[in-house]
Parts: structure tokens; C-alpha cells; sequence
């Protein structure tokens, strides 16, 4: 049995992996993708900038990923845990190091922001310090709202609005009323996989005290939720077509709704962890879907 259990054990390469967690980096790409799409609509992209803006919205979410890596650890919320694998909690790599993983990946975002800020708009610091706050304070601190019920509305702001203005702002100097809206339609999705991830946790996170939004309603009022939050970021689209704005990406936006459709159903159909884990993954492809067809709309 002792040499059984030794061959599973996972590397500390597979058990980083899955501290990672790529499958959220879409909350991340996905804004900065669709704010490039409008910059170049509008014709004033400074493609530096662009790229710094997805440094930092990635090393935000890294960041994030290993702070509530670790953060989770310490307080316990991991102890019945049925998801991924965590790497804090695994047993095989130092939680001190996760710790400091999580610092230097919000040094980087931190680094690439400051660099943005000074050749753009210095008062970007303000809101990239913003950012780096929040993101640690999701899981960290001595009160995480992430522990509250409140981190879907930091995902919402952050990895919505913040992500797709700021990259709009950054590329081209001014924020545009397309700029809100898609940053609305990313926040959405982006809301929705955080969604799923805490659906799937919810009576572990119960049983540990860690009151995510979904420990305080219920299974079934986070269902509603759920398909509330999709069904409005496909409805946006049609605010652009009502106001004159990239009506091509309306009709491009809505091939996606298949894709957003079915981890919905899998969420009303099961309670299992296995395909709950599922439906986050395709809902992550759902809002890089989304972004690839709105920008091709955009574009065209």
C-alpha cells in the first residue's frame, strides 16, 4: 500500500500546475482582448501599453490564485476540499512558498503597472494600486471579503470593468461608452465562473466557515444567479445595437450563447464536483469565445 500511495503522488511541478489554475486566466485575457479590439476600432492603439495591461491582469490573477491558495490553507477552508488539487494544503510543497509566489506575481503586476502609469497617466497608480489591494485583500487580511460574499463584485469590477476600460484608456487615452459595456459583458462572464468555482465548493466552504456568496443563498438561488449573469452579459449586445454601436458584434456575440448555455445546465442538473469543474472550464472558453467574436465584430 506504501509503494501504491508513493506512485500517485503528484510532482511538485503537477501540484504548482494546479496552484496556477489556467483555466481563470480567460477572466484575464479575455478583457484586455476585447479592450484592444476597441482601441483599434477607435484607431489610437499604443500596443506597449496593451501589453503591459495583460502583464498586469495576468499577474493579478496569479496572484490572486496563490494568495487564496494560501490563505485558504490557513484558515482551514481546504480541509474537506473537493476540488483541484491545492498546493499550500498538499503536503508536498513549503505554504510559504505559495505565500511568496503570490508576492512576487503581485510584485510583477505591480512592476508592469507602475511602468504603465508613468508613460500613460500617473493617476493610473491610484487605480493599479487599487487592484493589487483588492486582490490580495480577497483572500488575506484580517477580514477577506472573499469570506464576506463579496468577491463576485470584486471579480465584476475588477476583472470587468477595470480590466477592459483600463486597457481602453491605456491604449488609446479616453474611456468610451462601448468601453463600459463590453467591461460589463466581461464582468459578467468573468462573475459567472467565480460563480461555478464557489457552486461547486459550497458545502465545503460551509463546513469551514468561509461564506462565499453562494454559503449565504443557497444552491438554488446561485443557479438563478448564475444563468442571470449570462443571460445579461449576451444582452448586452443588444444595447449596442439600440444605441449604434459595433452592430456587427451583435450578430457575431450571439454564436457564442451555445457555448455559454451549456455549463449553465450542467450547474441546474448536478451537484457533483466532477462536472461543476466542467462547467467552469467551458465557462472560461465561453468568455474567450465571447471576446474573440466580439473583437472579429469590432473589427470588421
Amino acid at each position: 500500500m506504501a509503494l501504491a500511495a508513493t506512485a500517485i503522488r503528484p510532482s511538485a511541478a503537477r501540484v504548482w500546475w494546479s496552484a496556477v489554475r489556467p483555466v481563470t486566466f480567460a477572466a484575464s485575457v479575455a478583457p484586455v482582448l476585447a479592450g484592444t479590439a476597441i482601441g483599434v476600432h477607435d484607431g489610437g492603439t499604443r500596443w506597449a501599453a496593451g501589453i503591459g495591461a495583460l502583464v498586469v491582469a495576468l499577474g493579478i490573477q496569479l496572484g490572486v490564485n496563490f494568495a487564496n491558495d494560501y490563505s485558504d490553507f490557513v484558515r482551514g477552508a481546504d480541509a474537506n476540499r473537493v476540488g483541484p488539487l491545492r498546493a499550500a494544503s498538499s503536503g508536498i510543497v513549503d505554504p510559504r512558498h505559495v505565500r511568496w509566489a503570490a508576492i512576487a506575481a503581485f510584485g510583477v503586476a505591480g512592476l508592469a503597472g507602475l511602468a504603465v502609469s508613468v508613460a500613460v497617466d500617473v493617476r493610473l497608480l491610484v487605480v493599479g494600486a487599487a487592484c493589487l489591494l483588492a486582490g490580495w485583500l480577497y483572500t488575506g487580511g484580517p477580514r477577506p471579503y472573499g469570506y464576506l460574499g463579496l468577491g463576485e463584485l470584486f471579480c465584476f469590477v475588477f476583472f470587468g470593468l477595470v480590466a477592459t476600460v483600463g486597457t481602453v484608456y491605456v491604449e488609446t487615452g479616453h474611456v468610451t461608452a462601448l468601453a463600459v459595456l463590453t467591461g460589463s459583458a466581461m464582468g459578467f462572464l468573468a462573475t459567472a465562473i467565480l460563480v461555478l468555482n464557489n457552486l461547486r465548493d459550497i458545502e465545503s466552504d460551509a463546513a469551514a466557515g468561509k461564506r462565499t456568496l453562494a454559503t449565504r443563498i443557497g444552491r438554488e438561488r446561485t443557479r438563478v444567479f448564475l444563468l442571470l449573469l449570462v443571460v445579461a452579459a449576451f444582452a448586452v449586445p443588444i444595447v449596442f445595437l439600440i444605441a449604434h454601436l459595433a452592430p456587427v458584434a451583435v450578430l457575431l456575440v450571439g454564436l457564442g450563447i451555445p457555448i455559454a448555455a451549456a455549463p449553465v445546465r450542467t450547474a441546474f442538473a448536478t451537484t457533483q464536483p466532477a462536472p461543476l469543474v466542467g462547467a467552469l472550464k467551458r465557462m472560461a472558453a465561453a468568455q474567450v469565445t465571447y471576446a474573440l467574436l466580439f473583437a472579429l465584430g469590432v473589427l470588421m
